[in-house]
């Protein structure tokens, strides 16, 4: 296993992840859809790139025993507190999800909420379709989501390079202000934030990797995988090509 390549994501966003991304009625369709392509014969479940476990946790209550590993330790951290307050089959694991393995199968492993696109390098991501596609049980099913560039570029940027746009979140004086960079020849992602809650800011930046679904399709194909469906999101509709994000099912070839 290589070096665990930790990105700093953890540092910078771990104080108020949750507040950007909540958990609860929130995440009810993702764990849902999850949930619905899980056996259910009580084989684990495997997330690459746990974060604070706003997803595994709930996940947990209903199909049973989830390992999540995650490159940030701080992120752990967060997500031990969590099952320290209350416990549930969830097991942080430090770890490198580009070659992330052990000597499990897992009836589902999923990649979600953009994590693949924080790989920049395409030979990253292909080296985590692959190390998942290695962990799957037989029939089991990989689902990773991710941005959808078309929407990146045409809706939040408007089409331009260069945008910025403000989110008003819940609470007094709390909001998300965004500066938004498309490297459009490169397709990568700059997005620097700050973070402002009851009269204070915090600063927080990301790079991600613009990641097409036909792109995670080759990676698919490269690991021994077929896609069985795709999704605008996490209620099943059908994705049109402009929708935020995509979601992308795979088992292996031969397995419906």
């Amino acid at each position: 296993m290589t070096e665990i390549a930790d990105i700093g994501y953890g540092r910078q966003f771990v104080d108020f992840y949750d507040r950007l991304f909540p958990g609860g009625p929130a995440v009810e369709p993702v764990v849902a859809y999850l949930a619905d392509l899980h056996p259910g014969d009580g084989q684990p479940t495997l997330e690459l790139g746990v974060g604070t476990g706003r997803i595994a946790l709930p996940l947990a209550e209903r199909i049973g025993e989830i390992v999540g590993v995650d490159s940030s330790p701080e992120m752990l951290d967060a997500l031990r507190s969590a099952l320290t307050d209350r416990p549930r089959p969830v097991t942080p694991v430090h770890g490198d999800i580009r070659d992330w393995a052990d000597d499990r199968r897992y009836g589902l492993v999923y990649c979600v909420c953009g994590t693949l696109s924080m790989l920049l390098d395409p030979d990253e991501q292909q080296r985590v379709v692959q190390a998942a596609a290695a962990r799957l049980a037989p029939g089991g099913t990989l689902v990773v989501e991710t941005h959808n560039p078309q929407f990146s570029l045409a809706v939040l940027n408007q089409g331009r390079a260069r945008d910025s746009f403000f989110v008003p979140y819940p609470g007094p004086d709390s909001g998300l202000l965004s500066y938004s960079t498309i490297d459009v020849e490169n397709r990568i992602w700059h997005l620097a934030h700050i973070w402002i809650e009851e009269g204070r800011s915090r600063i927080a930046s990301e790079l991600s990797r613009l990641t097409t679904a036909d792109e995670i399709d080759d990676y698919a194909e490269r690991a021994g995988l077929v896609r069985v469906a795709r999704h605008g999101d996490w209620a099943g509709n059908e994705f049109t090509g402009m929708e935020p994000m995509h979601v992308n099912v795979y088992r292996h070839r031969g397995e419906r």
